[in-house]
């Protein structure tokens, strides 16, 4: 498999040039997995499963025994049909980074609103997402939904265990556990540094390695979708 790094001459120091095709390779490519999100939440929406089950790999992993676009069709099916009555999902910021040629990560903001029952439940949330692109066209790999809350919009999530559905005991979303520095804030203070005049600051992440470098070898939280 090709590399990015391959074929490049380097324009300054830890600063890697690419081929002009390499260039417009990736700028197609972060176009195509940006649309991505994009589709996903219309697709969703629309309850269009055939088109949203197909912006997934064709041997897509759903659970822990099955595979396919069918199996993942099913559980939306469900997932969709028996609790929510109607879904809006609003994409915000979208960061894309490339391992190589055909594969690429990327975390996406989503901001969603969910007719349930009686109750208008609004959600923040963010997905880190594995790309493939596979004869030519890019797919999700994987989907990891990270919950911050999900609250009757007239009741303000505040305190613990913002996970709140009707009918549901609250209980914690995954919103933070993908990134270490979460906890490491609230653990330290510059007060534990009194014989610091500044605060020590890293160097900044290598090119294309920003997400990766947040994430410090965190393992993904297991995550409850429903």
């Amino acid at each position: 498999m090709s590399d990015y790094s391959a074929n490049t001459t380097t324009a300054e120091p830890g600063v890697e040039a690419l081929t002009l095709a390499q260039r417009i390779d990736r700028l197609e490519s972060t176009e195509a997995i940006r649309q991505l999100a994009g589709q996903y939440a219309l697709s969703l929406d629309m309850r269009d499963l055939d088109a949203h089950v197909g912006l997934f790999a064709a041997d897509i992993r759903v659970g822990r025994e099955k595979t396919g676009r069918a199996h993942l069709k099913a559980w939306v099916d469900d997932t969709l049909r028996h609790q929510f009555t109607g879904t809006s999902h609003h994409i915000g910021q979208h960061i894309i980074e490339f391992i190589d040629v055909d594969h690429a990560i990327g975390v996406v903001y989503s901001k969603n609103e969910h007719e349930t029952g009686a109750e208008w439940v609004i959600m923040q949330m963010l997905y880190w997402d594995d790309y493939e692109r596979i004869d030519g066209r890019w797919y999700f790999r994987r989907r990891l939904p990270c919950y911050w809350y999900a609250s009757d919009l007239n009741r303000p999530p505040i305190g613990e265990m913002k996970m709140r559905w009707p009918g549901r005991a609250p209980y914690y979303g995954t919103f933070h556990d993908l990134f270490p520095s979460w906890q490491d804030f609230w653990r330290q203070s510059p007060e534990d540094e009194r014989d610091a005049v500044l605060p020590q600051v890293a160097a900044p992440a290598e090119l294309d390695k920003f997400l990766l470098t947040m994430r410090r070898d965190a393992p993904a939280p297991k995550i409850r979708v429903r």
